[in-house]
């Protein structure tokens, strides 16, 4: 007990230098998932807006495709980039393997179906007359999907969160398509992965508290954005 403190003490000590190393890390790990989340979402929201509010073939079958896909392993996401990036695979002329670009197109992968899962069952449950209202009033149906989901946008933004926090935290896709080099591709979860293997728990705590403290504030921002709505209303 006493050395877990100990090192909690010494990665919180890092954590507070300014350790140049660690904050580089910690900024490609961010840069890379706000990327994936960033590209994913708007494509994300629409699709999960027309299987909530349209009727076409099909459709069953793909929501019950995007909720099976959210139990997806990150490893199978890596190995299948892995393959389709490779000097033998489709894409390998791109020379985007092991590269942070190869890690977005992973964590895209991973966070589209939490994406549509979430935000659909949220915009199913949203009051289907605001729809109806917003286009009988003569807004397009652009407009009027954009009104719907401002009405549902709790629940989108918990969709987003939970997309960012599936991926910020993964290492297996990161791990094989990035390559874990240093000052390029090693994030908080390859780093915490190679630190601990190499018995220096310290930086590998220091890494965790930050996936700690950004789900923590998150939660807290949505947790406030949700108290001031209901203010308003």
């Amino acid at each position: 007990m006493s050395h877990l403190i100990e090192t909690s003490w010494q990665a919180l000590r890092l954590l507070l230098s300014g350790d140049p190393g660690l904050w580089t890390i910690i900024g490609i790990s961010f840069s890379v998932s706000l990327r994936a989340v960033a590209i994913a979402a708007p494509v994300a929201l629409v699709l999960a807006f027309l299987l909530a509010h349209t009727q076409f073939p099909g459709r069953r079958l793909l929501i019950a495709t995007f909720n099976t896909l959210l139990a997806l392993p990150a490893v199978v996401v890596g190995l299948t980039v892995y393959m389709i990036l490779s000097r033998n695979g489709p894409l390998g002329d791109l020379k985007l393997l092991f590269s942070q670009t190869a890690m977005v197109i992973g964590q895209i992968i991973l966070c589209f179906p939490i994406l549509v899962a979430i935000s659909h069952s949220a915009l199913q449950s949203a009051d289907r007359r605001a729809w109806e209202t917003a286009l009988t009033l003569g807004a397009t149906p652009w407009r009027a999907m954009l009104t719907l989901m401002y009405e549902v946008r709790f629940g989108l933004i918990a969709a987003i969160i939970a997309a960012f926090g599936r991926i910020i935290a993964e290492v297996g896709s990161s791990m094989m398509v990035g390559g874990n080099i240093l000052n390029y591709t090693r994030n908080i979860p390859t780093a915490i992965a190679l630190e601990t293997s190499k018995g220096e728990f310290a930086q590998g705590i220091a890494l965790g508290m930050i996936l700690l403290l950004s789900a923590l504030v998150l939660n807290f921002s949505l947790n406030f954005l949700q108290g001031k709505g209901e203010i308003r209303q």
